[in-house]
């Protein structure tokens, strides 16, 4: 194993100091609510395009994507393929929607159409969700640091969210978007430049190494059976991931603040429509490269004499790692490394600005209404702190497990307060009829189909009437159980229904 040069530690602080200099840059101006977390709307598109790839794309896709495909094939592809099918949607109605109907949150919305209570279990989900994952990122980001440079795991979680963290809180949105056009930059090179070498170094060039991964398999895209039996099966089809996919990134398009802020920090609509529609199309493209990256791994080590470590084998999310400190030179392992701390950076930054958005809006303005704008830019300074804080604290968690069964659980209990979010804002923009009291009827039951599909089926719970479908197929019902049910529940039972002037796709606002 190659260790780290003079270079190499040049590289990854020159990239350091890059990042501290953007936010000390960006701090300058911070001094409303409106610049902290929408950026005084002034981002221009391509800018807004960086930043929505880079949040979506993380260390995750670093790690995750090529292990999973040296271990089996491009069987996650076509989840990840569904984004690119939401783009005419999302960038012809949603994105102006929500440029005209909130300020800041996308929970906004939910309490305008159905009252705050919705606004409630749309904000608290999201808020539990991100801090959920970006633990998860940090952690993977400390494992695959660790793997390549040896730097001990608890302390790269501390000190890449602690660094993060800071730039975040000084610099506001501003600085996690300019950071992440950087950090996008970096990363897409990182993964031209080992791509290139695994082209390259093997006998035969990239018409070897395509043609050993072909033969090997690593192309396959899972099974497309498509039956009633194939729905119960333990290992989902093609079709089941296609329609969680498409569903998944629905709703992260449509309802999740992550995304929805990087709608509104464009200067206009036009540059908003399309810095997304930037964003969405060469997402799909980077998740592409890094599961090529997994097949030609493959190939690279069934056409070379070097041996594989058992553990590495055995964690196949550790090839990537393991390749670049074993086959690159000193100076572009600095260099990967600067890529792979990058594309966690611009996850956690973007995201720890939208959950101290989303805490400023949704809860402490909407309870202190009378507070100045002076206030609230110092709680979401200080939620940004408590945001990078928990965040820190879950993947260090993790790091002393050295097990995703906490994490696990974390993400079963999300499903459950924010199951069927999408459901629920389609009955608000795509249904004139729909209701309060409908709309609160469907999140009962979707949070009681949730919890009774999560506990008698992934948990093992026997309750007599058992989900004995495959567990993805929870997160697909729900969204349907709660739109069903409120559309339902609007008919039966009636019930508040707000001035619907700009608040459906069908009602214009009026002038």
């Amino acid at each position: 194993m190659n260790s780290l040069g003079f270079v190499d530690y040049l590289v990854v602080l020159l990239y350091l100091a890059g990042m501290a200099a953007i936010g000390a840059w960006t701090s300058r101006r911070q001094t409303t609510t409106k610049e902290y977390f929408i950026a005084d709307q002034k981002i221009p598109a391509f800018a807004v395009g960086f930043t929505l790839m880079a949040t979506t794309v993380s260390s995750v896709t670093f790690v995750a994507i090529p292990g999973s495909v040296f271990a089996r094939d491009w069987w996650q592809m076509l989840y990840m393929l569904m984004a690119a099918l939401s783009v005419a949607f999302v960038v012809l109605l949603v994105v102006p929607f929500y440029r005209r109907v909130v300020r800041m949150s996308a929970y906004e919305y939910l309490e305008q159409r159905f009252g705050y209570g919705a606004r409630l279990y749309g904000s608290a989900g999201f808020v539990i969700l991100r801090i959920a994952d970006l633990g998860f990122t940090l952690y993977l980001t400390a494992v695959a640091v660790n793997v390549i440079a040896g730097w001990d795991i608890g302390w790269v979680v501390v000190g890449v969210g602690l660094f993060t963290l800071i730039y975040t809180l000084v610099g506001g949105i501003e600085a996690a978007i300019w950071t992440s056009v950087a950090q996008g930059v970096i990363f897409l090179g990182g993964a031209l430049l080992i791509l290139g070498v695994l082209f390259f170094v093997p006998a035969g060039g990239p018409l070897a190494v395509l043609s050993d991964a072909f033969a090997a398999g690593k192309f396959g895209l899972g099974n497309f059976e498509m039956s009633w039996k194939s729905l119960f099966a333990d290992e989902a089809t093609a079709w089941i991931f296609m329609a969680a996919g498409f569903l998944h990134f629905s709703r992260y398009y449509v309802t999740e603040q992550s995304a929805i802020q990087r709608y509104l920090v464009a200067r206009t609509d036009k540059e908003a429509q399309q810095g997304v529609a930037l964003g969405i199309l060469t997402t799909v493209p980077t998740w592409f490269t890094f599961a090529l990256i997994g097949a030609c791994l493959w190939a690279f080590y069934d056409l070379t004499p070097y041996d594989l470590p058992a553990q590495v084998v055995e964690q196949p999310d550790n090839i990537l790692p393991y390749f670049i400190s074993t086959q690159l030179p000193t100076g572009l392992i600095g260099l990967i490394l600067a890529a792979l701390l990058s594309s966690a950076m611009s996850s956690v930054s973007a995201d720890l600005n939208s959950v101290a958005t989303v805490a400023t809006q949704d809860f402490f303005a909407r309870f202190r209404p009378e507070t100045t704008d002076r206030v609230r830019l110092f709680f979401g300074r200080l939620a940004v702190l408590g945001g990078g804080i928990l965040s820190t604290g879950a993947a260090f968690l993790l790091t002393l497990t050295r097990s995703t069964a906490a994490y696990e659980i974390v993400v079963v209990s999300v499903s459950i307060i924010a199951g069927g979010m999408l459901g629920l804002f389609a009955l608000g923009f795509l249904c004139r009829r729909t209701t309060r009291s409908g709309a609160y009827a469907g999140i009962i039951v979707c949070l009681l189909f949730v919890s009774w599909a999560t506990l008698t089926g992934p948990l093992g719970v026997n309750l007599g009437v058992n989900f004995t479908m495959n567990s993805i197929l929870i997160g697909v019902f729900s969204h349907f159980v709660l739109f069903g049910v409120g559309y339902l529940g609007s008919l039966l039972l009636g019930g508040y229904k707000p001035d619907l002037s700009g608040l459906t796709v069908w009602d214009r606002p009026v002038r």
